[in-house]
């Protein structure tokens, strides 16, 4: 059986790569999306293909017409299709690796080979080196450095993963495992589900019927180029993208207790294990055990905790670094929440570096359910990012204007993300500043000051009354650059003075704040703002990673300003 259900995994692969092809090729959407829709269809089935055609039952299923069934004969009969082959034939075998690497696609691998004539990943490498790509409709000069990121995780040069492109790959791994039958539950764990900002490997907790099958399904996918280990209730395998992939499985009643296990850091784990232990309960099971030998029933990982008389604790504290202490004492607070933010202060649009229109911002943010945006192109003197000199501020101003004519209950705030200058001093004189709802002030030259040199230039702008928010304040870029010295007690301490907040920039490139340090921002009473730094309107989405940030330093809505109202947030600014 488990052979004959690998061979429908097989076909559903093939019918993906196919509309993958064929969108590279720029067919027609409805062609593209029936191949879609069968290999969605045709990964879920519990009888094998090969059944359903001996039995005539093929085109009885949803979604197979006669032209998928006649293909998906050939390929049972053949191994494949003359519409694949011929496929295969017409687009180069670079673009279809090229559309594998995260944040490309299909529909971006069409753009790149269309435009630039982009056919290898050496092409695609040279090609953002030189700053081409940032040109191309929808794409930015962080795309660009995206791509080259990538391009080093898959020649193995970075040993850890941004949780960024972990949490991409690995959703997309859970989606899969999640069509395979006899599947009832699939999670990430580890690392990632604490929400570590890089990882070394990705975590994945499953519960099954058929664990065979399961396994199998991993070790065929056809991105899978080294099996690492293979046991009963495990695979571990390295994937095309050069990462380690753990697979945990168990039955859906231990699958709990398994994620439980799985996502806690070891420390974390101990420090339980000894409390159940005092309370005659044993953790060590597939299952939770009490005393009298009965098996717990847990509904919830909130189960776990209670049993042992202690508070829920969420997966981004589990890290065995005083959590375990306080939810003995009740002292874990309400944490703060995604659904908790009511808008970004920090994107930017076409007028500077970015992929996307003033409009498509706003529509973006509606679409999450914020009531505001703050519109911060970059400020000259960044020519590369075609930052915006004073004429070209009041020009957007104007276009904002007209936008917020047409909007009744969303606010769109004017801004700008202001380069501080190496003397400390502002881009724009305060006149101009002072027009501005929102004044995000950053770092963006002269990396290399000295620590006092770099503290002061920052502090500088922190006295400024119309500095609002201090930009990515290390000037880290994780798997780039390590961020410049600085001296951070000296720069919350004025933070604080000067009612000026700090950002949390949740691009998973950056996460700056980090965990620690925005842990002692919040000690130093400093507040922040989690903003995303958006180059497209689909990074509006990365709020997930900086509010993951803020949640591993035990970050609670009333330490962030945009989870103000927009009437609270411009009182508080002003």
């Amino acid at each position: 059986m488990s052979n004959a259900l690998m061979s429908n995994l097989e076909v559903s692969w093939l019918f993906q790569e196919m509309a993958d092809l064929l969108e590279i090729k720029g067919e027609n959407f409805f062609k593209i999306r029936a191949y879609r829709n069968a290999a969605k269809t045709i990964s879920k089935l519990d009888k094998p293909l090969a059944e359903l055609v001996k039995n005539n039952a093929l085109e009885k299923i949803p979604g197979i017409g006669k032209a998928i069934s006649s293909k998906i004969k050939e390929i049972l009969k053949t191994g494949s299709c003359e519409a694949y082959k011929k496929l295969l034939e017409e687009i180069p075998k670079g673009v279809l690796e090229m559309r594998l690497i995260p944040g490309i696609g299909a529909k971006r691998a069409r753009i790149l080979f269309e435009e630039l004539n982009i056919s290898s990943l050496e092409q695609l490498e040279e090609a953002a080196r030189k700053n081409l790509i940032r040109k191309l409709p929808g794409m930015s000069a962080k795309f660009e450095s995206d791509i080259l990121r990538h391009i080093k995780m898959l020649k193995g040069e970075n040993k850890l993963i941004s949780i960024g492109t972990a949490r991409e790959l690995g959703k997309k791994l859970v989606e899969y495992l999640s069509t395979i039958p006899g599947v009832s539950s699939v999670e990430l764990g580890g690392s990632l589900r604490r929400w570590k900002e890089t990882v070394s490997d990705i975590d994945i907790v499953a519960s099954t019927t058929n664990p065979e099958l399961l396994k199998e399904s991993l070790i065929k996918h056809p991105r899978t180029v080294e099996v690492l280990e293979y046991s009963q209730n495990r695979v571990h395998i390295k994937n095309w993208w050069n990462i380690e992939v753990d697979l945990s499985i168990t039955t859906a009643d231990n699958f709990i207790p398994l994620l439980h296990r799985n996502t806690g850091s070891k420390s974390h784990y101990e420090q339980l294990k000894k409390i159940a232990e005092s309370k005659g309960i044993s953790l060590s099971n597939p299952s939770i055990i009490y005393p009298n030998g009965n098996k717990m029933k847990i509904e919830s990982e909130k189960d776990i905790y209670t049993a042992l008389c202690m508070q829920y604790i969420p997966p981004e504290l589990r890290e065995g670094k005083g959590e375990i202490e306080a939810a003995l004492e009740n002292k874990i607070p309400d944490l703060v929440e995604v659904d908790d933010i009511k808008g970004d202060l920090h994107t930017h649009t076409l007028w500077s570096d970015a992929a996307d229109t003033i409009e498509d911002m706003v529509n973006a943010a509606k679409s999450r359910g914020y009531s505001y945006i703050a519109i911060t192109d970059h400020s000259y003197p960044l020519n590369a990012a075609h930052g915006l000199d004073t004429k070209r501020i009041y020009s957007q101003l104007e276009e904002i204007k007209k936008l917020q004519e047409r909007e009744k209950e969303f606010t769109i705030l004017t801004g700008i993300e202001c380069d501080i200058l190496p003397d400390g001093s502002l881009a724009y004189p305060d006149e101009v500043l002072a027009d501005l709802d929102v004044v995000v002030a950053s770092v963006h030259s002269y990396f290399n000051q000295d620590k006092d040199t770099m503290t002061e230039r920052i502090i500088s702008a922190i006295k400024n009354e119309h500095v609002d928010i201090i930009g990515h304040v290390t000037g880290r870029v994780l798997e780039e650059r390590a961020g410049y010295e600085l001296d951070l007690s000296r720069i919350f301490e004025a933070a604080a003075k000067y009612n000026t907040a700090i950002e949390i920039n949740s691009s998973h490139k950056r996460l700056d704040l980090n965990t620690e340090n925005a842990k002692k921002a919040k000690e130093a009473g400093v507040k922040i703002a989690i903003n995303t730094d958006a180059h497209e309107s689909s990074e509006l989405n990365d709020i997930i990673y900086g509010t993951a940030v803020a949640r591993r330093a035990w970050l609670t809505p009333d330490d962030v300003i945009n989870t103000l109202d927009v009437k609270q947030l411009l009182r508080h600014f002003s």
